[in-house]
């Protein structure tokens, strides 16, 4: 009895002290995680809250101008219609806050719960220490884990020019230009091909456009590896290059003009202009300046803002502010050598404010924490693709001259006209979305379905005016430069997917090429008439090439010039035999797989192809008006 006795009493107190071990482990792993949790929210908070810091600076040293030169009346308005804006924005973003903290302790309070039953009652499966423990790390997962993978993704997101992997092409004082070497090497750039020039966006800055080349994640690549000749506008680096931080929109233009006649002298082919986010719309207006007549033919616009005024997010948040503070020198700082420009940390943080629900700090700091959870006890990795959006949200923001950030004023401010006129003049013209058709450019708009930064109302602005093939992809802002630009996503950029068949922006320009190959091998014009040089022979059109390509290059001048460039004589032409005993060939893709095999369905309607400069036009496929049906796929 006393043996018995003794077993029992040993048991209890090794029972007894592994559930003391096991409280005082617990313990510990609150201590920690609060600890923790308290340093995570301080740091979100922190870099949600220093852009305030800075813009109430910029608000101080205004308002001690302005108030000694506005009336009483006049100021009183202007504040309490400011604290009424300020006091919509805490509301949204205190209901956010709470809705967010709601769904995850809902979530995680269920397996407490049961963690709680299985301890006291000795049941199967986690146990309360076991749920604590899984609750620490998932925080000191945000604190030390992310930031790390973050910092570790650096060598592998965006372009890297200082490598020299990218030939540098053409530069100015403003701008660099880099030809996009293939990453797939078993593609070679065919320089005879129709060569494509990206405007990266001012805000968003140009590395997201190659955002992880080496896991095949990269809109500028997506274009090189198909064997497209590519280049990419960079802007210099704002905070040493004065003739930058005053540049003008006829300076931009200008240097455009500079880079698409180098292009085209290189390939001798027009260029076709692709700009994404805001860089479609500073490309539009560069094309409507007249700029860059019988230099570019084609025109590809991706999630590019075109009427800011019909945005339903942005565009109503600017709205809702007094009039006396939606002004851009509340959002402007002066540099050390007396320049003015548009701080771009603050221009990143008002879309934060204009999504206040989604981009709270508590917010943030518990998506961040659901993403970092370990999925069926596994070891926790954060992928690659989050390290790197994550990278390019807290790191690529960058400054902006002052031209450019009025030029969005000016389109998130004023509407577009009923005849179709910009809200933006260049060169003392006017410019108008009708120019496009007068001018016969190609015309391609992708937006997002779930883009909430710019609707699809803001990207199909230009329809009202203009014919354009649309593309819809779905997700959101930047999707079509990550998720999309893998070649063997569900909507890979040179496909055509969804329901209604759409072609990717890479399939658009590898078609452009393809009827402009036709073009030259069959050597017909819409009117039927031959136009082959010297009886249609290869030699013939090697010569004519060679003239042109001599030509454009012999005229390359200062981007002062404003003169377009002049159309090229045609050859001596000679009275073609009655039967020709050469067939021209055709140019050979140097990946069939990626060019030679486009074959485009039958669809309805009906589109051309305008040559700038030259008045001829090629059939191209059809493309939907204002009447757009989403193609297939999950948005998210």
């Amino acid at each position: 009895m006393n043996n018995d006795d003794g077993a029992f009493n040993s048991c209890s107190m090794d029972a007894l002290n592994q559930k003391i071990a096991l409280s005082s482990k617990a313990l510990s792993d609150q201590l920690t995680m609060a600890q923790e949790l308290f340093q995570g929210l301080s740091n979100y908070n922190r870099e949600f809250l220093l852009p305030l810091l800075i813009s109430s600076n910029y608000f101080n040293k205004v308002e001690l101008e302005r108030l000694l030169t506005n009336s009483p009346v006049d100021n009183f308005d202007s504040y309490m219609g400011l604290f009424e804006f300020n006091m919509d924005i805490l509301t949204r973003y205190f209901t956010g806050s709470l809705s967010a903290l709601d769904d995850y302790n809902t979530r995680e309070f269920k397996k407490c719960v049961a963690a709680w039953y299985n301890t006291m009652f000795n049941c199967p499966g986690d146990k309360i220490d076991d749920f604590i423990s899984r609750q620490s790390e998932m925080v000191s997962n945000v604190t030390e884990l992310l930031p790390k993978a973050i910092a570790a993704i650096e060598p592998e997101y965006g372009f890297h020019f200082e490598r020299g992997e990218n030939p540098k092409f053409a530069e100015t004082d403003r701008f660099i230009v880099y030809k996009i070497v293939p990453t797939d090497k078993t593609v070679t750039t065919d320089n005879s091909m129709k060569p494509v020039l990206i405007i990266p966006p001012f805000v968003l800055g140009s590395n997201i456009l190659a955002f992880l080349p080496g896991e095949n994640k990269s809109y500028a690549h997506s274009f090189a590896n198909q064997g497209i000749p590519t280049y990419i506008r960079i802007m210099r680096d704002i905070d040493v290059t004065p003739a930058f931080q005053v540049m003008t929109l006829e300076e931009d233009a200008l240097d455009t003009r500079y880079f698409c006649k180098k292009i085209m002298a290189e390939h001798g082919n027009p260029v076709t202009l692709n700009g994404y986010c805001q860089g479609g719309y500073t490309a539009v207006c560069n094309l409507l300046s007249g700029e860059l007549d019988g230099l570019v033919d084609a025109f590809i616009s991706c999630v590019s803002p075109m009427d800011g005024t019909r945005s339903q997010g942005l565009g109503s948040f600017l709205k809702k502010l007094p009039p006396r503070f939606n002004d851009l020198v509340y959002g402007s700082k002066t540099l050390e050598n007396g320049n003015v420009v548009a701080d771009g940390q603050l221009m990143g943080w008002v879309y934060k404010l204009k999504s206040i629900e989604a981009e709270a700090p508590m917010v943030s700091f518990l998506r961040d924490l659901s993403m970092v959870s370990s999925r069926n006890n596994n070891p926790v990795e954060i992928s690659k693709t989050a390290a790197a959006l994550n990278y390019w949200l807290r790191n690529e923001r960058t400054d902006l001259p002052m031209s450019v950030t009025r030029m969005s004023f000016a389109s998130y401010n004023t509407p577009v006209t009923p005849d179709g006129t910009l809200p933006v003049t260049m060169f003392g013209r006017k410019l108008n979305f009708k120019r496009m058709a007068e001018k016969k450019i190609a015309w391609l708009i992708c937006y997002g379905e779930s883009d909430d930064l710019v609707e699809k109302e803001t990207a199909l602005a230009p329809l009202d005016y203009v014919d354009a093939e649309v593309t819809p992809f779905p997700k959101g802002h930047v999707a079509i430069a990550t998720s999309w630009s893998n070649p063997e996503s569900a909507c890979a950029l040179h496909t055509r997917f969804g329901k209604d068949n759409c072609r990717g922006p890479v399939r658009f320009q590898l078609d452009l090429d393809k009827a402009l190959n036709d073009r030259e091998k069959f050597g017909t014009s819409p009117d039927g008439s031959n136009s082959r040089v010297a009886g249609g022979d290869e030699t013939g059109k090697s010569r004519a090439e060679s003239a042109v390509r001599a030509r454009l290059k012999a005229e390359a001048s200062p981007i002062t010039q404003t003169k377009p460039i002049a159309k090229a004589k045609p050859a001596v032409k000679t009275k073609p035999p009655l039967k020709a005993k050469k067939t021209a060939k055709a140019r050979t893709p140097v990946k069939k797989t990626a060019k030679a095999s486009a074959k485009r369905p039958k669809s309805p309607g009906k589109a051309t192809v305008g040559n700038a400069g030259s008045g001829t036009t090629v059939p191209k496929s059809a493309r939907e008006k204002t009447k757009v049906t989403p193609s297939e796929g999950n948005a998210s």
